[in-house]
């Protein structure tokens, strides 16, 4: 927190109005989040108070909002219709360990290697994920429970459908009209109730208005009292989940997930945030920031935490300078729990269900599809095959067979740009004195275990190679130890046909390898040349 050394009374009025701001925009979206993710709305409440403190206390950005997300709505509904919600703490502790050694062990910025496709393929999934999620609540349907199976969620819904509460629906598109044209800025010659409008969050119109009408006009539709009863007003105590380790060995899957999900969204998030502060974050320490938050947050029962884009923005667009904001954000819930608990038992469930559909589909980048005949066709199988496996399976398969296919995209067009093209010589150059033929090739691109094969018609033993045989390597950016033996095969095939390789201009990382390798000694240093002409007036010479 090096920024706070020359910290003022001016910074700390920017701080308090942001942070106040963001509390009071939090607050719908915690209560939202902590039921679509299969869990209490108070514990959705506990995460953004918790968390949202220790990541803007310790994290590396200097303005991020920590706090339950959209993008774990998926993940831990299913995690809790599993294995339960007490391994649900559990696992979010586990995955806080291994955020905070990812942290440690300077692996923050391997996250940036995630490459966009598989990113904008997860989170539609996800986005459309949360509003299957929210079809229940949004139309009042009468259901035990919602499964977390896509397929299965759609045929609920179908069996259900005859049961629709006309007042529900009414509430939720009614909620999801005024969310979508309240206005969230304004010009300098607006008119006062325009410029008071456009800094109160909508979500929390929605609220407040729906709980009023609901409770003056007794309204028969689902509300937080009647799932869940009323909500303490204060935080619990911290308590250790229940620990058993024959059911922790079944959540090392789900903590990775947890984990993974949570270095993804944050780093994001405060890479978002640097573009629009000018300021770069600390991707180490914001991942330990991030793992003591998941491994704290469980002892008040509350639920895995990240960095949150909607929020995140909030606080920088209301003013924000340091992590001061983040703290007074996490403060002022903390205060609206301790004063408003009582009432947030009359909010409908419906209205809820339209603040996540809202969230659902701004998280999503729908333009990409749109836009997706511009790329090729790798970056359309990557991203669709992410989408549609993060909705049908889960989001940890997606994001498996995600990497698995760039990772294989990848090698293909890294072994499609490298080329093995022949140097046509003269002819003087081409034929020694003594009637032996000298022959040069140009090596372009990587030679690794994916493109060794552009060497196969050099590596034939039943073809006859030149005597002396020139690989022009400057344009060679990598060569790994496929590629490698790829070359020590090529010089064995050469010495026993009686001919000599000659490798020439190589660049540093292949002449680093070959060397390290012994290579060098087998091949002979001379044989390695700095040029193609060196190389040339070597093969002149008998040897």
């Amino acid at each position: 927190m090096s920024h706070l050394r020359s910290y003022s009374r001016h910074d700390f009025v920017k701080d308090l109005a942001a942070g106040l701001t963001v509390g009071i925009v939090a607050l719908p979206l915690a209560l939202a989040f902590g039921i679509a993710s299969g869990v209490r709305p108070d514990q959705g409440l506990v995460t953004a108070i918790v968390a949202g403190f220790l990541i803007s206390a310790l994290g590396g950005s200097r303005v991020q909002i920590g706090g339950p997300a959209g993008a774990f709505v998926a993940l831990l509904y299913t995690i809790v219709e599993k294995y339960g919600i007490a391994n649900l703490l559990i696992a979010t502790m586990m995955a806080g360990v291994l955020l905070f050694a990812m942290g440690a062990f300077k692996l923050g910025n391997l996250v940036r290697y995630i490459p966009v496709s598989i990113i904008t393929g997860f989170t539609a999934g996800i986005a459309v994920i949360i509003g299957v999620s929210q079809v229940k609540d949004l139309l009042g349907l009468t259901m035990e429970k919602v499964p977390s199976n896509f397929f299965s969620q759609m045929s609920a819904i179908a069996a259900a459908i005859g049961t629709v509460n006309w007042i529900s629906v009414a509430i939720g598109i009614s909620s999801l009209l005024l969310i979508a044209s309240w206005p969230v800025g304004y010009r300098e010659n607006a008119s006062p109730f325009k410029r008071i409008t456009a800094k109160l969050p909508s979500t929390l119109i929605v609220l407040v208005v729906w709980s009023i009408l609901v409770t003056l006009f007794h309204l028969p539709v689902e509300t937080i009292g009647s799932k869940f009863g009323a909500l303490p007003s204060g935080l619990p105590m911290p308590t250790l989940p229940a620990f058993d380790w024959r059911t922790a060995q079944n959540l090392v899957a789900p903590s990775i997930a947890i984990a993974l999900l949570c270095a993804i969204e944050s780093l994001l998030c405060a890479r978002m945030a640097d573009g629009m502060i000018q300021d770069r974050h600390d991707p180490n320490q914001e991942l330990m920031a991030q793992g003591v938050a998941n491994f704290v947050t469980p002892w008040f029962g509350g639920i895995a935490a990240t960095g949150t884009i909607a929020r995140t923005v909030t606080n920088v667009r209301s003013g924000a300078r340091t992590p001061v904001a983040g703290i007074i954000h996490a403060l002022v819930l903390l205060v609206l729990v301790l004063l408003a608990a009582p009432a947030a038992s009359h909010i409908p469930l419906a209205a809820l269900a339209a603040i996540l559909l809202w969230v659902a589909y701004s998280m999503g980048d729908w333009r990409a599809f749109r836009e997706l005949k511009q790329y090729s066709m790798f970056y359309r199988a990557t991203l669709l095959a992410t989408f549609l496996l993060t909705v049908v399976f889960d989001l940890v398969v997606a994001v498996e067979v995600g990497l698995v296919m760039s990772s294989l995209f990848f090698i293909y067009r890294i072994s499609s740009l490298t080329k093995v093209e022949e140097i046509m010589l003269p002819a003087e150059a081409a034929l020694r004195a003594d009637g032996k033929r000298v022959g040069a090739y140009a090596l372009f691109g990587s030679l690794f275990f994916g493109s060794v094969t552009k060497l196969e018609r050099l590596l034939d033993p039943q073809l006859r190679l030149p005597d002396v045989l020139i690989l022009e390597m400057h344009q060679v950016i990598n060569l790994d130890t496929t590629g490698l033996d790829a070359l020590e095969s090529l010089h064995k095939v050469a010495t026993r046909q009686g001919g000599r390789l000659i490798l020439a201009n190589l660049n540093a990382q292949p002449l680093s390898l070959i060397q390290r390798s012994h290579f060098a000694e087998a091949i002979g240093s001379e044989n390695i040349v700095a040029s193609l002409g060196a190389a040339l007036e070597l093969a002149k010479n008998p040897g």
